[in-house]
């Protein structure tokens, strides 16, 4: 059973804008990250329903010890039809351990009739509400990242190369903050939609015949910029799923523009490892990462 600290279960639902899921919603099955805090206080923006998966929202995840001040968003994987929970509620468990404070999103996918802009509203409004708590809980505001894996990680990707400073003068607190992270980790990430898309990702994504105008748009590789955060990826050589040239364009991409990266390719491992489980044992792309996360000030 997740860990969720009943303070920082307390302090969200003192959010007046921010209502949790009602039982009913909450008894739903419903094979996906699910979470207690809803995105917006009504129906999200293009919401075509009210079932819980017309409903983006976020499950918080409080650190084990002290806290770092640092906080992840995480994006689960699943081809923007189904959401992983080992890249879910796996990372959180991780990263909680270290002092992180986490947050997964729980966004709309292409299986349940959704198309883009749906997913990247659902993660810039994620992260300027992540970075809106982490101010309001005595966080580091400028220590906020974000984690992908394949298609989640096209959605961080895209959300750290199509972010905004948000609106000072929104009547809404949450658009007031940026949608900026101030890092990224992508994990055999889904890039680019061109040569080296996955295709179920793509078409969950923004259907069967898109404008190809759109899909260089969100083909990342393409939309990096020297404001581009820096980022951690991986990915391995064997992956069959997502092939390795999405993470190499991806960090060609960031070099060229002089943007700080560390990129980790391992020869063996199937797609959608995460952090493995004993019958699949995955890289050690976990100490790396914290490495990383020490060379950047992210962790002390």
């Amino acid at each position: 059973m997740p860990r969720i600290l009943l303070a920082c279960a307390a302090l969200l639902a003192a959010a007046p804008l921010l209502p949790s899921l009602s039982a009913a919603e909450k008894a739903v099955p419903y094979a996906q990250v699910m979470g207690p805090i809803r995105l917006w206080a009504g129906a999200a923006p293009g919401a075509t329903g009210e079932r819980p998966q017309d409903i983006p929202t976020l499950t918080p995840y409080a650190p084990a010890g002290r806290p770092s001040g640092a906080t992840m968003l995480i994006l689960p994987g699943g081809g923007y039809g189904s959401l992983a929970e080992h890249e879910g509620t796996g990372y959180a468990e991780f990263l909680t351990r270290h002092g992180i404070t986490c947050y997964v999103l729980k966004y709309r996918l292409g299986s349940a009739g959704y198309r883009h802009p749906v997913m990247l509203q659902d993660a810039a409004r994620a992260l300027r509400m992540v970075r809106g708590f982490a101010r309001r809980d005595g966080l580091d505001p400028r220590r906020i990242g974000v984690i992908g894996s394949s298609a989640g990680g096209h959605l961080a990707s895209t959300l750290l190369t199509h972010f905004d400073a948000g609106r000072a003068d929104d009547a809404d607190p949450v658009e007031r903050e940026s949608s900026r992270p101030d890092l990224g980790i992508l994990c055999y990430p889904v890039i680019s939609l061109l040569e080296f898309a996955h295709a179920g990702s793509r078409r969950n994504l923004l259907g069967e015949n898109p404008d190809p105008a759109l899909v260089r748009h969100l083909s990342n590789e393409l939309q990096v910029t020297a404001d581009t955060p820096p980022c951690f990826l991986w990915h391995t050589v064997e992956d069959k799923g997502v092939p390795v040239e999405n993470s190499l364009l991806f960090a060609a991409a960031l070099r060229r523009a002089g943007v700080p990266f560390s990129l980790h390719v391992y020869e063996k491992g199937a797609h959608g490892l995460g952090f493995g489980r004993p019958d699949r044992p995955a890289p050690p792309w976990g100490d790396q990462l914290l490495h990383w996360f020490r060379e950047r000030a992210y962790l002390p």
